[in-house]
This record gives structure tokens, sequence and C-alpha cells, in this order.
């Protein structure tokens, strides 16, 4: 049960650092306590721990108007951070975590100005059908965090300038652009800023848990560790991996997300296996990487190291329909 509250606002705007402190919190996280982490990045692209960036950003136009790339450890999609949005991480104990109750901050916050926000599918927070909030999920295995965005003012135009989104994907959310599913909380509160988002978020967060929050200091962090995740977090390989040459690459929208099979065979061994996906389900993915590494390139052996990650312990009805949904993919594959 948790007995104590703390909350955390950074007033850093490299996502690097912001990352890493992200992490550092989730590794310090008391068994009987939440922290609510406040954090903005300035002309980011954010993509999820399992995406391609070379296929989800443009890359070279980001960089060179001095923005950054940076991989998170949640999986999900990719999003464009600016000073207008609002960053929110709430961290907990795997025992403790509760999403419903942490969305209910954001709504409850929102809903104080005046704004009728409400809770939508399985992780997007919308204001009349339109998203001004996305969120995704990771777990350590001890301790977890819940993460989101929340679109305060921020500009519209730089949504599809540097993302890369797919027509299947557009096609599949029953829009016609990026840009015509979000919205601003200022289109609805057009004296809302930063600063008054978060007074809402941590007045809210006290109400919902009926507790006091307790301010926490970055300053009073250790500036090695956050230095030495922060390394991490803007290093070539956390970011973009190896580049190779794939034999073999097939790709294919289902329900709850896309995924990218790419594969480098040699002698008709599976030498390397990448798979990539918007989907939140990080575990899944670097499972299926990691059991088809080392099969043989037929569909028989690749099924069968498939159906060994549905043999494993605690799958849910969701992620054994999405290995079935790659079982089909690989026969598509095959089938050439």
């Amino acid at each position: 049960m948790i007995d104590k509250i703390k909350y955390i606002i950074t007033t850093e705007t490299n996502p690097y650092n912001n990352l890493a402190l992200e992490e550092f919190l989730l590794k310090q996280v008391g068994e009987q306590e939440i922290i609510l982490y406040l954090w903005q990045n300035e002309r980011t692209v954010v993509i999820g721990k399992n995406q391609n960036p070379w296929k989800e950003c443009k890359v070279a136009e980001l960089e060179a108007d001095g923005g950054k790339l940076v991989r998170r450890l949640s999986g999900g999609g990719a999003v464009f951070h600016d000073l207008g949005n609002m960053n929110f991480t709430f961290l907990v104990s795997k025992d403790n975590y509760n999403v419903e109750k942490q969305l209910e901050v954001i709504v409850k916050a929102v809903n104080k100005l005046g704004i009728p926000a409400e809770k939508s599918g399985r992780n997007d927070i919308t204001v009349e059908g339109k998203k001004f909030s996305g969120n995704a999920f990771y777990s350590d295995g001890l301790h977890s965090y819940h993460h989101g965005t929340i679109l305060v003012n921020v500009n519209m135009s730089m949504l599809s300038l540097y993302l890369n989104v797919s027509r299947d994907k557009l096609v599949s959310k029953g829009v016609e652009s990026v840009r015509s599913r979000v919205t601003n909380l200022t289109e609805f509160r057009t004296d809302l800023d930063i600063l008054r988002m978060q007074e809402e978020l941590i007045h809210a967060f006290g109400e919902v848990y009926g507790l006091p929050p307790v301010k926490l200091e970055v300053s009073d962090i250790d500036p090695m560790e956050l230095s030495k995740l922060e390394e991490k977090f803007s290093s070539w390989d956390w970011i973009f991996g190896k580049k190779m040459e794939f034999n073999y690459t097939i790709d294919k929208r289902f329900a709850w997300g896309d995924i990218d099979l790419r594969f480098v065979v040699d002698s008709g061994r599976i030498k390397e296996c990448v798979a990539y996906s918007d989907a939140l389900e990080v575990e899944l993915f670097d499972l299926l990487s990691r059991e088809l590494t080392g099969c043989i390139f037929s569909l028989a052996s690749m099924v069968e190291a498939v159906e060994n990650i549905n043999r494993m312990q605690g799958k849910e009805k969701l992620q054994k329909d999405m290995l079935a949904d790659v079982i089909t993919l690989l026969q598509e594959l095959m089938r050439g």
C-alpha cells in the first residue's frame, strides 16, 4: 500500500538527461511510494524501444534543425516533443502499479481546468475525440513506470516535419493525417501554460492518492549516476544499434500495431534477427529476436521458435494473438 507520494520537476530540456533521470528514479523508488516526474524535451523525436529509427524519423532533417533523436525504454510509437508539451512519469513498485489510478491523476488535473478530458482506448486521453495525451509502460521486473505526453501548446506543424507516419497506420485509425487526430489543450483553454499544468497535476496527484505530495530536488541526486545513464541514452548503439544489410525483410500492420522482421541468414541459419514494432509489449519483441536468432531458416523451425515463446508462462491473450499473427507473417515470408 502506498504511504508516501513524491514529485520532482526538472528544468532540463535535454532528452538524454531527462531519460537518464527517469531510469534513475525507477531504480530508486521505494516499495511503498510513488513518484510523479514532470519533464520537457526541446525539439526531440522519441522512439519506442523496438522501433527502427530510420523508418520512423526523418533523422537528417531533425539533426539539421538542431533536434535530437532518443530511444526510450518503453514500447509504443514515435512522438515529437517541444516545449509546448509536458511529459509525466509515474514511477512505482510493481506491486503498487495501477494504470487506471495514474491516468485518473491526468484526467482529474485537466478536468479541473474546465476541459472535458476522458480516457480513450488502452493508452490515450482525449478531448472531444481528439488525443492530447498518449501513454506507454515499462517494467524492470521489480519496478514499473507509466509515462506519457500532455500536449499543451505544441507546434503542430513539427509533427509531420520529422515523423514518418505510414499510410497504413493512418488508415487503421480512420484519419487522414497526424494533425487531424491530435489537439492542444490551449484549443480549449487559451490561457493555459506549462506552469499551470504542472500545478494542477501535483494537486490532482495528492487528491487521487489522498496524501500530501513531497517535493524532491534534482540537485539532491548524484550527478555521477545520472551521467552514466545519460551516456547510455545518447550513445549510437542505444539509439541506432548496428547498421547492417539484411537478406530478408517483411513487414505488416495488424490491429495491435506494426511489425517489421529483418533477417541475416548465413548457410541456411538465422545469424541475426531484428523485430521492429510500435506495439507496447516491449518484452515480446525482445524475445522474438532472441528466439529466432540461431534458428534454421525454414518455416517449421521459425514457427517452433515462436510457439516456444507462446508456451512461456504468463502470456496474456493479446500476446498469444500477436504471436499467431507473427506466424502468419512468417508463412507469407516463406511463400515469397
